[in-house]
């Protein structure tokens, strides 16, 4: 609620609400502010307040206003995605069944906005309070923290190489005991890389822009599975790829959606992520993953698989990497999640015929990576440190995610996939992106659906992370602010 202060009145202040939440990407290009007399309701002022806020919103080129139809965020540039349009009630050829590219134009009238860029990772990281943020992507930093990291900082460090390593461009593929390391943590997965196929980067994210870098070129066609990681989608776009998503299900990808798209599109590469899929949790199946390799080989397509979340899931989880042999697949992670966000440590491992070429394309975007953290991660490898604090973090995360659950569905909601991993998709049966401007007003960032798909469309679901959703009070300010919405 706004309150009148001696230095700003009302009307600066929900000017600068406002004005803070769009360049800070919190409401995304295109969107509508709500109407005059809803924000007036909602913030408990009076209309001529709010007048006076957004025509100083509009004087700062923020938003545009459109006549008989209200106020929306200024609009920037459109994806290429390619999908299905509507289905039809009349028979159909395979031809006209199969997914059809779309025009820009076509989506210029269809769109409620557009992919941005930064519109998740500025939300994910803009600090709006210090309450439990249920949309974030990490781990709470207190979940994180371990003796053992500074440790390793410091065994690195006080080396008589230090000097060495810190005067010098270091190892184009990266640290040599660091790619020592991850081989043999790849091998418990089944993933069978040498040293020589593993390529360091500066985080997974680096790794999949390596991957595209090399292989794609503007105008090519992607797969990537939808709901998806709103930035991959995003990423891709800015490359020039024209996005064809596939629809997620529970044992993995749609086959027939897949196989249509291979047949009229030619796709040079799909991006999936088989285990703990962001933001569903589902795991793939042997069966899917079979076909996946199948397709793959009959079209002449790439792999990027995306192991994020390999440290939260069991070693026996089906990869595609490991039933392939890293022939048609490339195997990206990192330890974002997990360990350290900020030490940036990500890495991928190739096929031997493409390891030359991925290594160009990192030595033109980064030259080398910092030595010196991974070297410190290698340490942490070696000595079992990073094995065991991944298992109390699985154990905790075990815990929190059966709180979770139970509160969630004590306030009315259901989920839409299986609740595992890092976190859940939760049905709440109403507009999430207006709740999510409306939880905002009260200190809470919610990550709304709409955000999960390649085309940003109305969503009644939500992602929530389980380890930062155990507080009843979020749950209580949650199932009002829904019902009062319905």
């Amino acid at each position: 609620m706004l309150m009148k202060t001696a230095s700003q009145s009302l009307t600066e202040q929900l000017c600068a609400r406002f004005a803070d939440r769009i360049r800070n990407r919190l409401l995304a290009p295109g969107a509508r502010l709500p109407s005059v007399r809803l924000c007036a309701e909602q913030q408990g002022v009076s209309v001529s307040t709010v007048v006076a806020a957004y025509d100083q919103l509009l004087a700062q080129g923020l938003v545009e206003a459109r006549k008989n139809r209200g106020f929306f965020v200024r609009e920037v540039s459109v994806p290429h995605v390619i999908t299905r349009p509507p289905a039809s009630a009349k028979s159909r050829s395979a031809e006209a069944q199969a997914p059809a590219v779309w025009s820009t134009s076509a989506w210029m009238a269809t769109r409620q906005a557009p992919i941005d860029a930064t519109a998740l990772i500025r939300g994910m990281f803009h600090k709006v309070s210090n309450k439990p943020q249920p949309g974030m992507g990490v781990f709470p930093p207190d979940w994180l923290e371990t003796s053992f990291m500074p440790a390793a900082v410091r065994k690195v460090t006080s080396s008589s190489a230090l000097r060495e390593f810190s005067l010098s461009y270091g190892e184009p593929m990266g640290d040599s005991g660091l790619r020592r390391a991850l081989s043999q943590k790849l091998n418990a997965l089944n993933v069978h890389a040498v040293p020589e196929q593993i390529i360091t980067s500066v985080g997974a994210t680096h790794a999949l822009d390596i991957v595209s870098r090399t292989l794609l070129r503007a105008g090519d066609c992607v797969m990537v599975e939808e709901p998806g990681w709103a930035v991959e989608f995003a990423r891709l776009d800015a490359l020039g790829m024209r996005i064809l998503p596939v629809p997620r299900r529970a044992d993995g990808p749609d086959l027939d959606v897949m196989a249509q798209y291979c047949a009229l599109h030619k796709p040079k590469l799909f991006v999936s992520v088989s285990v703990f899929h962001n933001p569903t949790g589902y795991c793939l199946t042997p069966g899917s993953a079979h076909r996946v390799l199948q397709l793959a080989n009959e079209h002449d397509f790439y792999i990027a698989e995306d192991d994020t979340y390999s440290h939260l899931a069991p070693e026996h989880a089906t990869r595609l990497c490991a039933l392939d042999g890293l022939q048609r697949t490339i195997y990206v992670s990192g330890f974002a999640k997990i360990l350290a966000p900020g030490w940036r440590v990500g890495f991928m491992a190739a096929p031997p015929d493409l390891v030359e070429r991925l290594l160009d394309t990192k030595l033109l975007g980064t030259l080398t990576t910092p030595a010196l953290l991974e070297k410190a991660l290698a340490w942490c490898i070696d000595q079992g440190q990073l094995r065991r604090h991944a298992e109390r973090i699985r154990t905790r995360l075990d815990a929190a995610r059966a709180r979770s659950v139970k509160l969630a569905l004590a306030h009315g909601c259901s989920f839409a996939a299986e609740p595992a991993g890092l976190f859940g998709w939760v049905e709440t049966g109403v507009d999430t992106d207006a709740l999510a401007q409306r939880m905002l007003d009260e200190g809470y960032l919610i990550a709304p659906g709409a955000l999960f798909h390649a085309v940003r469309k109305p969503s009644t679901l939500m992602r929530i992370n389980f380890a930062t959703t155990q507080d009843a009070a979020f749950w209580k300010l949650f199932a009002r602010l829904r019902d009062s919405m319905r």
